[in-house]
């Protein structure tokens, strides 16, 4: 604020400067205007010859400036001096006015020997009378008296500012300072906080324009801390997870290192491989959810991905398991939809769908996998005809960790809890329903995965996913 300050002063001296000068000049112009005026009045026209009678005491009072020195002179036709100082400059042919017109009063700037002139001049004739034959009236005067008079108006004006302008610098320094008081206070405040403390800070003595700030931080704060809670949690169910699997495979290869008999030490070898298999699979799933979590924080960037060409890719990695148990897995192709999606995490979600069809389908079953567009919809459908699902374990089964009573069907309560991870960071919306009875009221066995994807189309706005989505498409 101090810059502006010293930027505006010169300037404001400079605008005063003008201003003053300007103010100055009036007065002794119109003394000037009355000069001519008096010395116009003297002069008269006898037969159309111009004639001037000036009493000695004119001439006095013309030449009475004790300051300043006045000139003038009276010129008739072809520039012949009548009266006054024949050592007045005459006017230039350039700055003579286009337009002149008999007794108006004119001014001009001139010199003399050194000296700046103000001139003032008219011109006299007869009515109708060619302008060849007009009377020339001059006044001039030296400057000295407006120099005078304009320094008093600017010195008048500046010095005053000499003192102004320091103590509004020592205002505004001291204004500033006990403004920025409150903000030396919360920097203070945030700085001495322990590096875990997440609390709001407390808006109560923050002044009125650092409060947006304030709830700005806030909000950050209260953001960190819940992904601070996410991170705890997670940590916290993973160990929880993992200290099951951990204590069977001890306790399985405690009892084979007990073991002589070779047929029961490989029965025991079987079971500790089966472990470690879904112990691998455990560790996979929580790497995978937690891959899921960070790419929503850090909002990794989306490509455009041909969902229908992924999904008949991915199924086909699993058709040898689907011969193991002799399911019937199937793919109806869409042909090119496309959605914004991370590649690696699409694929995650698709194995996540087929792993939970196929394990909740009977040897013998179906699994049927399909991508289909629908207006600025794109879906993902994995129907398949295995236990199902009751309505009101529809939305549970996507939290983590919680799996159906009764299903006899082993898993880490992951995949499903996966799935709406990662459909969420797409903006998609994932659901698992029964199959909708027929119209004799009969319900087919199994359930339908869905997962509802807004359409990529080149500029245009990603639409919000309706209700009716996550319910079924006429």
């Amino acid at each position: 604020m101090l810059a502006p300050l010293l930027f505006v002063w010169p300037i404001s001296i400079a605008v005063t400067h003008y201003f003053a000068t300007t103010v100055a000049n009036y007065p002794y112009d119109q003394t000037l205007r009355e000069q001519v005026a008096a010395i116009s009045r003297q002069v008269k026209f006898v037969d159309g010859k111009p004639q001037i009678s000036l009493p000695g005491s004119a001439r006095a009072f013309l030449r009475s400036d004790e300051i300043d020195s006045v000139y003038f002179h009276v010129l008739g036709q072809g520039g012949k001096l009548i009266a006054g100082d024949p050592e007045l400059p005459l006017q230039k042919t350039d700055e003579v006015p286009d337009k002149l017109e008999p007794g108006e009063v004119y001014y001009r700037d001139d010199d003399y020997r050194g000296q700046d002139l103000r001139v003032a001049f008219m011109y006299l004739g007869e009515p109708d009378s060619p302008r060849e034959r007009w009377v020339l009236v001059e006044v001039g005067e030296t400057l000295e008296k407006r120099s005078q008079l304009s320094n008093k108006i600017i010195a008048s004006v500046i010095l005053p500012q000499f003192v102004i302008i320091p103590l509004a610098v020592i205002l505004v320094w001291f204004g500033l300072s006990q403004g920025l008081r409150p903000l030396t206070r919360l920097r203070e405040r945030i700085e001495t906080r322990r590096e875990a403390d997440l609390s709001p800070i407390s808006a109560g003595r923050v002044p009125e324009e650092l409060q947006p700030l304030t709830e700005a931080f806030n909000s950050m704060l209260a953001r960190m801390q819940e992904n601070m809670d996410a991170q705890h949690r997670f940590i916290s169910d993973a160990a929880h997870q993992m200290r099951t699997p951990l204590a069977g495979l001890k306790m399985q290869a405690q009892l084979a290192m007990r073991e002589s008999d070779p047929g029961q030490l490989r029965y025991a070898l079987q079971n500790i491989s089966s472990s470690v298999d879904r112990a691998s699979h455990l560790v996979n799933q929580l790497l995978v959810m937690a891959r899921a979590e960070a790419s929503e924080r850090t909002e990794d960037v989306l490509v455009a991905v041909d969902l229908d060409q992924l999904l008949r890719e991915i199924v086909e990695t699993w058709v040898v398991r689907a011969l193991e148990r002799r399911i019937d897995l199937g793919y109806e192709p869409a042909g090119p939809v496309y959605i914004l999606g991370n590649v690696f995490l699409l694929r995650e979600m698709i194995n996540n769908l087929l792993d939970n069809a196929l394990r909740y389908t009977p040897d013998e079953g179906r699994v049927t996998a399909r991508a289909i567009a629908q207006g600025d919809f794109v879906l993902i459908e994995i129907e398949d005809s295995g236990i199902g699902i009751a309505e009101e374990e529809a939305h549970k089964v996507f939290d983590r960790f919680y799996r159906v009573e009764g299903t006899g069907v082993e898993g880490s309560g992951l995949g499903l809890a996966i799935v709406r991870e990662i459909a969420e960071l797409h903006r998609a919306a994932a659901s698992l329903r029964p199959h909708t009875p027929d119209d004799h009221g009969k319900q087919a066995p199994g359930s339908i995965a869905r997962v509802v994807f807004p359409a990529h189309r080149m500029s245009s706005p990603r639409p919000a996913i309706p209700e009716h989505a996550l319910n079924g498409f006429a």
